[in-house]
């Protein structure tokens, strides 16, 4: 891999770059589900706080994420040379060789597991199946072949508040599992809009997306289809009351007409960008609204 400099490239602050460097907003959305799970396994096994595992799941979960999309950030340099959503990143600009980039991507990530490793294997394992999912399976295997990268890439994602509840408990139960299957459904869709909108920045930059490969009506097809997956998921969650599953509904139907509303408008683009902003939100409420039906008020 060639270091890339783009000598046109207004520098950023030491900051700037660092949280370009971790994708910052992408890595705080990914620890929500974290939290979430920490806190629900609480909640329902009635166990204390406890003040260290909390730090260490908290810390060693965010490094191992975050040193999962430094290296990805390493990897795909060539990549994000190309793409005007990515120019302003260090491995593109130069603050940062790539070999700097990969040292503390690597660093991050041993720092992270061994802060893990002190709670307990099983949340190790889990953040571990995320790490190499997105580093292996996802960046390096299949996101230049394949448009099913977007799929494979999701469980990375998927495994969060898997890490949160296992530093707690054992995560097989049905709460965690439906989170999981949650989050491995809605990052397709997510995705799919975030592909769309940039479009023909993946295509010149050569990744497979699917929207690239088979256009936009099949990715609104599919965009559908994994929105309406959705739909029965609250009806697990049936013990964290009755208020959050009828939010959660709502939200799912309200996914549903936007869906459906993308097989009649004629601004692609504008929908998408619509479906991005309603899936961030999306997120933030469900796992939000999770940790708020611990509160006594709702027990």
């Amino acid at each position: 891999m060639k270091e890339k400099v783009n000598s046109h490239a207004v520098k950023n602050s030491l900051l700037e770059d660092l949280k370009l460097l971790v994708k910052f907003s992408v890595l705080v959305a990914n620890f929500l589900p974290v939290l979430a799970g920490y806190i629900l396994a609480l909640h329902f096994t009635g166990q204390d706080f406890q003040w260290l595992d909390f730090v260490l799941v908290s810390f060693g979960s965010t490094l191992v994420m975050a040193g999962a999309l430094i290296l990805n950030n390493w990897y795909d340099t060539d990549i994000d040379s190309v793409m005007d959503r990515t120019k302003k990143r260090p491995t593109v600009t130069g603050s940062f060789t790539l070999k700097q980039v990969l040292t503390i991507g690597i660093v991050t990530t041993v720092f992270g597991f061994i802060m893990l490793v002190f709670i307990n294997l099983e949340t190790t394992l889990y953040a571990f199946i995320g790490w190499f999912t997105y580093v292996f399976l996802y960046t390096i295997w299949s996101k230049r072949r394949y448009t099913l990268n977007t799929v494979i890439g999701s469980v990375s994602g998927a495994v969060t508040p898997l890490i949160g509840w296992a530093a707690v408990d054992h995560a097989i139960h049905i709460v965690p599992l439906t989170l999981f299957l949650l989050l491995f459904i809605w990052q397709i869709p997510h995705t799919f809009a975030i592909a769309m909108k940039k479009c023909e920045e993946y295509r010149a930059a050569g990744v497979p997306m699917l929207p690239v490969v088979y256009g936009f009506t099949m990715t609104k097809r599919q965009m559908f289809i994994y929105i309406a997956a959705l739909l029965p998921l609250p009806l697990f969650l049936t013990t964290l009351g009755t208020v959050f599953v009828v939010i959660a509904m709502l939200l799912n139907i309200g996914w549903i007409v936007l869906a459906i509303a993308g097989f009649f408008v004629k601004d692609d683009l504008k929908w998408a960008h619509w479906n991005f902003l309603y899936s961030v939100n999306y997120l933030m409420i469900i796992f939000l609204l999770g940790m708020v039906t611990t509160l006594p008020m709702f027990r």
